[in-house]
């Protein structure tokens, strides 16, 4: 199905040409600053707030600021994901002040068995430019690197001169050692879903704001990646390191039914 771009600055959805993917709508609009969202009922997201507010962060550290009309945010979305029809969303905004973009497609949620056995992921040889930012032009430095993994990988990582395991391409990385939960914190995206996962983990375990290292992974018992698309997935393979017993664990699940309650708590209609 194709992808729907509209421009939604003004408060009122213009539609643009459709692309055949997310990747090939953002080429269609300018170079900016982008958030990727999900809708939950239809019409209701998760701290939509927050993503605005990612947009102009990330714009001002582009050298583009601009501040955003929530307003007019909130309205033109809701319009223009009403003209889509789709049962669920998946959203992604562009914000090229002083330009707003939507592009909009149907969320389709991962296969079940993905969540029930887990996935692997390979550390990949990509570097994001500005962990502050979440830029428009490494879209398609992730899209050829996706393009790249081997079969049955589903995510690859970044990795750090030290050999920290930073982030993934379109996600963030957890992993559990010794009790702790361990994610970095300085030098990947703060996502959202990130957030919300670190509010699911207070007082299930203490956490520890900076990564495993590739080196420490054999002392993982769990590992998960966030983003908005995936909730919470569990890892059960990095390159060529079992995580603990190769299986979801207890954590990731409990960590996984918090989530839940915040996101059926925190969603709000357009």
């Amino acid at each position: 199905m194709p992808v729907r771009t509209f421009e939604i600055t003004s408060g009122e959805p213009v539609e643009m040409r459709c692309a055949a993917s997310l990747s090939e709508a953002s080429a269609l609009v300018p170079p900016g600053a982008y958030s990727t969202l999900r809708t939950h009922g239809g019409d209701g997201v998760v701290a939509f707030a927050h993503h605005l507010r990612r947009l102009e962060d990330s714009a001002a550290a582009q050298g583009r600021p601009g501040r955003l009309d929530a307003v007019a945010a909130r309205t033109g979305l809701a319009a223009a994901v009403a003209a889509a029809g789709h049962a669920e969303s998946r959203v992604r905004l562009t914000w090229a002040p002083p330009h707003l973009f939507a592009a909009i497609e149907p969320f389709e949620p991962l296969p079940a068995a993905l969540y029930e056995a887990g996935v692997s992921c390979v550390t990949v040889p990509v570097r994001r430019h500005d962990p502050r930012t979440k830029d428009t032009r490494f879209l398609e430095t992730a899209r050829v690197a996706y393009g790249a993994l081997p079969p049955e990988t589903h995510e690859g990582l970044l990795v750090g001169e030290d050999g920290a395991l930073l982030e993934g391409l379109s996600s963030n990385f957890f992993a559990v050692a010794a009790g702790i939960l361990h994610t970095e914190e300085e030098r990947a995206l703060a996502g959202i879903t990130r957030t919300l996962v670190l509010e699911a983990a207070r007082g299930v375990l203490p956490l520890a704001t900076t990564a495993l290292r590739l080196d420490q992974l054999r002392e993982a018992t769990e590992a998960f990646l966030t983003s908005a698309s995936r909730g919470i997935l569990p890892v059960v393979r990095v390159d060529d390191v079992r995580i603990g017993t190769g299986r979801p664990g207890p954590i990731t699940a409990e960590l996984r039914r918090r989530f839940d309650e915040i996101i059926a708590r925190e969603t709000e209609p357009l």
